[in-house]
């Protein structure tokens, strides 16, 4: 059984480019969430899947400099760029983790990846039943249905968000969720925006120095302990970059 996580990453970001490369105490914001990827107990390898497009020659660079493997695809079909970097790598499981979530905690996608294994699942991830903050996603698939994914899905939605095709299909696919234990779904700690990125560089100056393998618990006490902080962000709502895509299907469904 081989684990293999693809850490999607782009320069071209619409609300707030360059944001995967912003300064975090010293280091890109995407080196600094490969350092708690490499935590996980249940991944066999990690790979960046980046574009083709100049922009992400930055990207492509800090991979070489920390060693990640690097592929770069199509920068517009995700789903295609997703499933060339996993095509040929003999992988049975598939996890895919997006760069715009520095604060991803190492022990949560250690558990989703057991609860998908041990459930025999095809596709598992812990945001159907949202309750963990907004920034500590993470989904496991089959590498077959991975594939069925990429054959069949035409939608701009589903050719964008990689696993749209799958988890909109139920009656497919067997789905596995991870519910988080308290519900911490008003809280964002993805970054996507200025006031985003300013919420995460005030959490890894008040955590990271004392324990830079703090996790989800050490947040939310930090958060509670800094509610000036925790309300830097509360003005943007989850799931905005999906609202545009299927305003993009809408329009396909029309014309």
């Amino acid at each position: 059984m081989t684990v293999l996580a693809i850490l999607q990453a782009r320069m071209s970001s619409s609300r707030l480019p360059g944001k995967v490369m912003a300064d975090l105490l010293g280091e890109p914001m995407l080196a600094r969430q490969v350092e708690r990827l490499r935590r996980c107990r249940t991944l066999d390898r990690l790979v960046l899947a980046t574009s083709t497009e100049p922009a992400d020659d930055a990207l492509a660079s800090l991979a070489a400099r920390i060693g990640v493997d690097c592929f770069r695809g199509s920068l517009n079909d995700v789903l295609d760029r997703f499933h060339a970097a996993a095509a040929g790598s003999g992988a049975d499981q598939i996890v895919r983790l997006t760069a715009d979530c520095p604060l991803a905690d190492p022990a949560v996608i250690d558990r989703l990846i057991g609860l998908h294994l041990d459930g025999g699942y095809d596709y598992s991830c812990n945001t159907l039943t949202p309750r963990w903050p907004d920034g500590l996603d993470a989904e496991v698939m089959r590498a077959e249905v991975l594939e069925a994914a990429w054959r069949e899905a035409t939608l701009p939605s589903e050719r964008e968000h990689v696993t749209r095709f799958i988890y909109t299909r139920p009656e497919r696919f067997r789905l596995g969720s991870l519910v988080g234990d308290a519900d911490l779904s008003d809280q964002r700690w993805t970054v996507d925006t200025p006031e985003d990125l300013a919420l995460v560089r005030a959490v890894y100056a008040g955590l990271y120095p004392a324990n830079p393998a703090f996790g989800t618990d050490d947040i939310v006490q930090f958060l509670a302990a800094h509610p000036e902080i925790a309300a830097l962000n509360r003005v943007h709502r989850r799931n905005e970059g999906l609202e545009r895509s299927l305003a993009q299907d809408a329009a396909l469904t029309k014309s």
